[in-house]
């Protein structure tokens, strides 16, 4: 398996966000608390989306690294947010989302950031196993998902507080 940072704008990428999107729908969130990126949003400045392919070129998954400004975003200096987190059907259960993980957490730290803080939703249940087995831990609400009553968010830190 291969890691690296992609432009999101790929027709395999963008299928990819559209199954992530789907999922997200068949799990019963209303409307109102899916807080995905679309491909506009991930192209944006201080956003790197990272994509997991196979030997034979085909991805697998992804997941985004987001800047965040404490003063708009919530969190603290040195934060950053990891969004759209998807692993393809085909690929679950082959460790692409702890080997994505594991990327982003050593790029992130190796560019200052301190600590990751993601959310996700009361009714994924194998995202929420998957954070806690990788060290994430549940933090207040932050930033837009203060008083949404689907999301959890968790943290980790990369660094020594």
């Amino acid at each position: 398996m291969n890691i690296a940072v992609e432009a999101p704008r790929q027709s395999e990428l963008v299928a990819l966000l559209e199954q992530s999107t789907a999922y997200a729908r068949s799990l019963g969130y209303p409307p109102e608390s899916n807080f995905l990126l679309d491909v506009d949003a991930l192209e944006r400045p201080g956003v790197r989306v990272y994509v997991a392919r196979d030997e034979g070129g085909r991805a697998l998954g992804l997941a985004a690294l987001v800047a965040l400004d404490p003063d708009t975003d919530g969190g603290r200096p040195g934060d950053a947010e990891l969004k759209r987190m998807f692993v393809s059907a085909a690929a679950r259960g082959r460790g692409v989302a702890g080997a994505l993980l594991g990327r982003i957490e050593a790029d992130a730290a190796a560019h200052g950031i301190r600590r990751l803080l993601l959310e996700t939703g009361d009714l994924h249940d194998s995202a929420l196993a998957l954070y806690g087995k990788h060290g994430y831990r549940e933090i207040d609400q932050f930033g837009q998902y203060i008083g949404e009553k689907h999301s959890i968010c968790m943290a980790k830190p990369l660094a020594e507080e």
